[in-house]
């Protein structure tokens, strides 16, 4: 049994607002109270099940009473009705790997680790389609106050849950205390990382991650490891770890590591534009140009990432180039993970300069399509299942009576392209209509 994390918040229903959704990212109240049914849509529900077509999902207090093809939930009498006739509705998207950290356009310090720096990166995930986000390292007492106090009727932000700081401990004494430290904070899941920076640097030795594997389930907490290497994921499963926070990207998977990750139900993060953002920038890529970018972004920040001097770095970096070609490898082992029904979790490892918070989120999706994934696998990994690999499933991640009513209204169908994710026109956070980007942004 996948252990339950024990900082969860408790679920409180609060009142939605129902207006029909004006164009991208307008603003809707949250104090209404009235029950909505929004009639007409194409339905994807996170589960992997067919669309539903002409669909209608019933909202009532933020929490999604009833969904299903027009025909056998007629709306409610008294209910505000939204028409959705033409456009597609699905799960708001979950991060269960990014993070919320100390950093502004390029800039990156400890003095950007403020709570108001962290809302507005929450803010920017959540006018993308991300409602909740996993910061997984690097995060401290700023995030958790965020975190604590983000109130259930707050609908302009994802959500947050976090790992602290990353456990890096080189022996079982100290490593067991960092853990003490981390659960102390009240954090959602351990982080520690078992890499060697592509021979720079040494890794955690397996005493100690066995020692911080032991006392974070002691705690009630599982364990994500960033892994580079197969036989890292391999011994770190074998020990117990909970959770594969990146691709395997030195050699193809086996059937050994499948086994692993199949006994205990483990799942899979590719991130796959981690390695993307490591060489992209040799030269202008062709996402500067696409207007569901420029919406975010700062000019300067396009600016220094252009420059002809930061190009030539790149191109001159030995590690960028080995990622790149690291990248072949994690999108094969991504399609033979999938293929052999290991499941996979949607995240992106945004949040450092150049991981563009949201909008990497969509490109990943495209990245996991042209490894081979079919759309709705993709948007599963996105949605249903990062929910429940996350140990959430019961609040968000699918479209089901119960639970918390977190959608995306998009113009056109992602099943037909996956691209057509950024045709966001509207996110809806426990059925009410987040604010909208024009007013916001930062």
């Amino acid at each position: 049994m996948r252990l339950r994390r024990s900082a969860l918040l408790a679920i409180i229903p609060v009142s939605l607002a129902c207006s029909p959704p004006p164009p991208s990212g307008a603003t809707g109240n949250a104090d209404d109270g009235r029950v909505a049914a929004f009639v007409g849509a194409r339905i994807i529900d996170g589960t992997g099940r067919s669309p539903v077509e002409d669909g209608v999902l019933i909202v009532r207090e933020g929490r999604i009473e009833a969904v299903g093809p027009a025909a056998d939930h007629p709306p409610p009498a008294g209910a505000r009705r939204v028409d959705l006739r033409g456009k597609t509705l699905m799960p708001g998207m979950i991060n269960a790997h990014g993070h919320v950290n100390n950093v502004r356009g390029l800039q990156s310090g400890p003095e950007l680790y403020t709570r108001d720096n962290i809302t507005r990166q929450l803010r920017v995930y959540a006018r993308y389609g991300v409602t909740t986000v996993f910061s997984l390292g690097d995060d401290g007492a700023a995030g958790v106050e965020v975190r604590d106090a983000q109130p259930m009727n707050t609908v302009d932000m994802a959500r947050l849950f976090l790992a602290g700081p990353v456990v890096s401990a080189t022996d079982p004494r100290a490593a067991r205390r960092a853990v003490d430290e981390v659960a102390g904070m009240k954090a959602d899941i351990v982080k520690i990382r078992v890499d060697d920076n592509l021979g720079t640097s040494a890794k955690m030795p397996p005493t100690a991650y066995k020692a911080v594997i032991d006392q974070a389930h002691q705690h009630g907490l599982e364990v994500a490891a960033h892994i580079f290497y197969l036989q890292d994921a391999k011994d770190l499963l074998a020990a117990g770890a909970d959770y594969i926070a990146h691709s395997v990207r030195d050699v193809a998977v086996d059937d050994a590591l499948i086994g692993l990750l199949k006994a205990r139900d483990i799942c899979v993060c590719p991130t796959l534009m981690r390695e993307v953002s490591t060489f992209v920038y040799e030269s202008r890529p062709a996402f500067f140009d696409d207007p569901f970018f420029q919406r975010e972004v700062e000019p300067s920040t396009i600016e220094g990432l252009e420059a002809a001097e930061y190009q030539t770095s790149i191109r001159n970096d030995a590690a960028a180039q080995q990622y790149k070609e690291a990248l072949d490898v994690a999108q094969a082992n991504l399609k033979r993970l999938t293929d052999a029904g290991v499941r996979i979790a949607f995240g992106t490892d945004t949040g450092p300069p150049g991981r563009f918070q949201g909008y990497f989120e969509h490109l990943e999706l495209e990245r996991m399509v042209e490894a081979g994934l079919t759309p709705m696998q993709a948007l599963v990994a996105a949605t249903g299942d990062a929910a429940r690999c996350m140990n959430i499933g019961d609040r968000v991640g699918t479209l089901e009576p119960g639970l918390e009513a977190d959608f995306l209204v998009l113009e056109r169908n992602p099943l037909e392209d996956i691209r057509h994710t950024r045709t966001l026109e509207s996110v809806w956070i426990r059925g009410s209509l987040g604010n909208k980007r024009e007013q916001a942004k930062d």
